[in-house]
């Protein structure tokens, strides 16, 4: 799945050794050193979707040492600016973090306690659209047709001659209406149509940002420019097909890149986006398609069909090791392998129900899945309480609390975070796994072995550099079924093989006489095995 190929795009190089892990801040952490506004939803109840929980970036910086243990070296954070939403994709000040969080004091207390650690943060842009309360739009409300940020969005012909107001809150026009008797101006019979301007997915609360007005446009530009000075190692973009205007984000990505010329883009794109990665938008998108043929296979058999989200992801069919390794290798050559080496590589977000839960509740399938994505070139992230093996269906749930105290979670998070920790710090020790050629060696059932190799090159189609004595071959097997599976594979230059180990790990090989390579695993489980 590696080839010479002729120079790539300019994609940043630590990205490719990177860890991730996504936060969703009202939910991680809460610091004793912040003062909440008022009473705050108890940590330990189910999440709500309007209900404030309180985690703040203070919380964040506090636990920093836990996610460096775990082996985490970068944060992307779900967005952090002032919103009246818990989950603040309602921004109404681009360039001031929310005061709940803990505001721009609070982060720039975590991104100089994460860079001294060695840990990068990317921030969550929402650039399609604002908030209701977003204060050009406000000065809209005030001032009707007459504000000099009207252009700033679109609106209707009406309103800009005067003959309408915007109703940024049709409920409650049309409950007047009701009320008094009246057709509230068509709001009662066309909320959709009635709002008189253009929304995201014509949410009232969501108005969309007119990036064709110039003024708009430097406004959102600058706020980009300015979160990339003050530290923060990239972004990714929220929805950014909603904006049909490619020399925005053509402009977006040089602008930040004349800051930083190592800062991350990553859009949320959810399948294939060859236009977005020809290197003048986006370093990656969010690997959807890989995240879904993962699942599909770690999960087989026991998916949660009940279970979905906006963009209908897991729907699909379940895939045996044949159909997996096959979607692999499409998925695998999308792109340059330079994209593909930075790739958001992900088996959960705050939009999809949690890992554990698509597989059934499964802990075994889940740490599969997991030793899959770490064992895959892109980036992985993991999001925040996976590495726990949380359980949560749809939002809310997939957006509940992290425990307070990791000494306070039972035996089987702990041996879940155990094993994610192990897979995690193979991963950093072992430069074929984030580097190294990918090959499909077996796929028959419910096996599935991959080899990862720096012989003759690695991924990208460039010879490794490895520290003497480092590993030059490994292999990665995986069995989803639900009984023990073992298979013979043949490889040359092979003269000895040993499991890596860490907690939770099963499985073993041994080199038989006539020079076969046997494996033997347990019911839904996986390793890694080094060749010699």
């Amino acid at each position: 799945m590696s080839s010479q190929r002729p120079a790539g795009p300019n994609t940043p190089a630590w990205v490719r050794d990177a860890v991730f892990y996504q936060i969703f801040p009202d939910r991680f952490a809460r610091s004793a050193r912040m003062q909440p506004p008022g009473p705050l939803e108890a940590w330990d109840t189910p999440p709500t979707r309007h209900g404030f929980k309180g985690g703040d970036l203070r919380g964040i910086t506090e636990r920093l040492g836990e996610l460096q243990e775990l082996g985490i070296t970068a944060l992307y954070l779900c967005p952090i600016f002032s919103s009246a939403s818990n989950h603040r994709y309602h921004t109404y000040d681009y360039f001031n973090v929310d005061p709940m969080l803990g505001g721009n004091e609070a982060f720039r207390e975590l991104l100089d306690a994460a860079h001294a650690r060695g840990m990068r943060i990317i921030l969550d842009g929402v650039f399609n659209h604002a908030s209701r309360g977003f204060w050009p739009f406000h000065h809209v409300l005030e001032n009707g047709a007459q504000s000099p940020y009207v252009d700033w969005f679109y609106t209707d012909e009406a309103f800009l001659r005067g003959d309408r107001p915007l109703i940024a809150y049709p409920e409650a026009a049309e409950w007047h209406a009701k009320q008094s008797g009246g057709a509230g101006g068509g709001v009662a019979s066309g909320l959709e149509t009635g709002i008189g301007y253009k929304a995201w997915w014509q949410l009232p609360a969501l108005p969309k940002i007119n990036v064709g007005n110039a003024e708009a446009r430097e406004h959102l530009l600058q706020a980009a420019e300015f979160w990339i000075r003050f530290g923060a190692d990239g972004w990714r973009l929220d929805v950014p097909e909603e904006i049909d205007d490619e020399s925005f984000w053509q402009e977006f990505r040089t602008r930040v890149r004349a800051i930083n010329p190592e800062a991350y883009t990553v859009g949320e794109i959810w399948k294939r986006a060859d236009a977005w990665l020809t290197g003048d938008r986006f370093d990656a998108v969010m690997n959807y398609p890989l995240t879904e043929a993962i699942l599909g296979y770690a999960g087989s058999g026991r998916l949660a069909r009940d279970l979905g989200d906006h963009n209908d992801t897991y729907k699909r069919p379940e895939l045996d090791a044949a159909q997996f390794a096959e979607k692999l290798t499409e998925i695998m050559g999308w792109y340059h392998p330079a994209t593909t080496a930075v790739q958001l590589n992900l088996l959960g977000s705050h939009d999809t129900p949690r890992l554990r839960s698509i597989v059934g509740g499964s802990a075994a399938a889940a740490r599969l899945a997991t030793l899959v994505q770490l064992a895959l070139p892109g980036a992985p992230c993991i999001y925040y309480g996976d590495e726990l093996g949380a359980l949560g269906a749809n939002d809310p749930a997939n957006r509940g609390p992290f425990p307070a105290d990791l000494a306070s979670v039972d035996a089987e998070a702990s041996a879940f975070r155990d094993f994610v920790r192990g897979a995690v710090a193979a991963r950093h020790e072992h430069v074929v796994l984030r580097s190294g050629a990918l090959r499909v060696v077996h796929a028959e059932g419910p096996v599935l072995v991959l080899e990862r190799s720096a012989d003759p090159v690695g991924f990208e189609g460039a010879p490794l550099e490895l520290v003497p004595g480092a590993a030059r071959r490994l292999l990665v097997a995986t069995n989803t079924g639900d009984g023990p599976a073992r298979v013979q594979v043949r490889l040359d230059g092979v003269s000895g093989v040993t499991r890596i180990d860490w907690e939770g790990v099963t499985g073993a090989a041994t080199l038989r006489s006539d020079g076969a390579l046997e494996i033997d695993l347990p019911p839904v489980s996986g390793a890694i095995f080094q060749l010699s």
